[in-house]
């Protein structure tokens, strides 16, 4: 197989796997978001501290994500860009999440998530995940209102 072959058939399968990821976290799947994640991930998310490390403790946010929402969880993954290497992936997209909150407040918002995935076990696997949104300069507030410039 030639390497642009292989490295086609690699980003197929990481692709394979993010659509999985992504169907796990609408059906609160938590052993299915799960096993996207190496077992010393480490993540930069919305919320304190600064920096998240671990998969248990990756589940813990999860369960509670989960637990807060009425019925299912919509994600929506837009502009996907992924960078392959020899074992490893880099990707960063917009993505959508919304749905209703256990005391019926909806929530709908954009935010920007970069992985750095390897290859472990023949598997894609999520060692880092870097989620933001942006914040306005001179408030100091999240700018959770914000939506990719083609959407109106």
């Amino acid at each position: 197989m030639t390497t642009e072959a292989h490295k086609a058939m690699e980003e197929s399968r990481l692709l394979e796997a993010i659509e999985g990821f992504v169907q796990a976290i609408r059906s609160k799947d938590l052993d299915g978001v799960m096993s996207m994640y190496a077992k010393d991930v480490v993540w930069f998310d919305l919320m304190a501290p600064l920096q998240h490390e671990g998969a248990d403790a990756y589940k813990k946010l999860w369960e509670q994500c989960f637990a807060a929402y009425r019925g299912p969880v919509s994600i929506e993954i837009r502009d996907l860009s992924i960078s392959m290497g020899d074992g490893v992936a880099f990707s960063h997209s917009l993505n959508r999440m919304s749905g209703t909150f256990q005391d019926g407040q909806i929530l709908d918002f954009w935010f920007r998530w970069t992985a750095c995935f390897r290859k472990i076990d023949g598997r894609w696997t999520i060692t880092h995940e870097h989620i933001s949104i942006p914040f306005d300069l001179e408030t100091n507030k999240a700018l959770w209102e914000l939506k990719p410039q083609t959407i109106s």
